[in-house]
This record gives C-alpha cells, structure tokens and sequence, in this order.
C-alpha cells in the first residue's frame, strides 16, 4: 500500500515538474522582431522557418535562429507565396 501511495506520489510530482518546464520555456521565447533592411543579422544556426503561404501574394514568414552568441532571435519578413500561376 505504501509503495503504490509512494509511486502515486511520484507520478503527480513528474507531471506537475513537466509542466513548469513547459511553461517556462514557453516564456523564454524572444520577441518577434519585424526584419528591415537596414539590419544586420547575425545568424551563426537556423532553427526553423515558418511555412510559406500557398497563395499568390507576400506573406508574413519567420525564422528562428541562434546567433554567433547562442542567443535565440525570431525574425519576421514577407515572402511571396507559392501559388502564383505564372512564376
């Protein structure tokens, strides 16, 4: 009887300690920054890169990388889509 209260016990405790895990970083996600010109990236490794829009138009892509420092950044940009007919 213990020993099923004591792994009861140890169950709930590994849950609640994944979800504090998730939740921070959740939070340690940087700001989006909205690319312009005049930046000068520093992209030492791409993490990801959102989907491109499969319509005929620009659309709001992102990608997340880590600079020469480790820091992660995210970066907004249009791209045009892939939908369009001639080109």
């Amino acid at each position: 009887m213990k020993a099923s209260v004591l792994m009861l016990l140890m169950c709930v405790s590994a849950v609640s300690m994944a979800d504090e895990k998730i939740e921070a970083t959740a939070q340690q996600q940087p700001a989006v920054e909205e690319y312009t010109y005049s930046m000068n990236l520093d992209v030492a490794k791409v993490l990801s890169v959102s989907q491109v829009s499969s319509g005929c138009e620009a659309a709001p892509v992102q990608m997340n990388y880590l600079d020469s420092a480790g820091n992660q950044h995210i970066v907004q940009y249009l791209e045009m889509g892939t939908g369009c007919a001639n080109g």
